[in-house]
């Protein structure tokens, strides 16, 4: 009698297509964050963030939990300045869930988790976190387009390797629908969970569609 693949099994698929985005949710950075929505879901990844974790005294271990149940994550270090809103504060969030990730990939002996920083601007993380001097960083220079470039260079071994052409279709197609969404779900910014998984499963069957020709 023939079996399907096993709970275990379907797990490590899973995993293996998941990227964690560790990004800025604010109305500035919207844009760049339908970009990576979009670009990931071209890889034939499915995108994963902290927006689909509901508020809990266990939210840490949520995190954790969350990133290691993906194969890559993606860091953007964009938002080194200080907020404007008082008291002026760096945003310290992307750099310690960076921190969570590096830790997770240098404990495990196989490296089970392949971790990338990008930026928007090319040097600036040799001052912010000189720790991680030597380490690759993807300048995406602010705009969509230069989050596809980066996102080509840091994945070209990936087995799926779209087009800047065939993201671009999936991030115009998310602009476009993102109004709509939002009405669909009385969310009054693209960075609610419910808008997340709406885009995320619209972005992935864009990416279907476009991988097949």
């Amino acid at each position: 009698m023939a079996h399907g693949p096993s709970l275990e099994g379907r797990a490590s698929a899973a995993r293996q297509k998941s990227v964690f985005l560790n990004l800025p949710y604010d109305a500035r950075f919207r844009s760049l964050f339908l970009a990576y929505v979009a670009g990931t879901s071209a890889f034939g990844l499915i995108p994963r963030a902290t927006l689909e974790i509901p508020g809990s005294a266990r939210r840490l271990d949520r995190i954790l939990a969350l990133m290691e149940s993906c194969q890559y994550s993606i860091h953007d270090m964009s938002r080194v300045q200080l907020d404007r809103r008082p008291p002026p504060t760096p945003r310290f969030n992307m750099p310690f869930e960076l921190g969570l990730a590096v830790g997770y990939h240098t404990r495990r002996a196989n490296r089970e988790h392949t971790w990338f920083v990008f930026e928007t601007r090319p040097w600036r993380l040799q001052k912010s976190l000189s720790d991680l001097n030597g380490t690759d960083v993807y300048a995406h220079g602010g705009t969509p387009a230069g989050v596809f470039r980066e996102l080509l260079s840091a994945f070209v071994r990936h087995r799926n390797q779209p087009t800047v052409r065939q993201m671009t279709v999936i991030f115009e197609a998310l602009q476009k629908n993102l109004r709509p969404i939002l009405q669909e779900t009385g969310a009054a910014s693209p960075f609610e969970a419910s808008v997340f998984k709406r885009l995320s499963v619209y972005a992935s069957a864009l990416a279907d569609e476009l991988l097949k020709h």
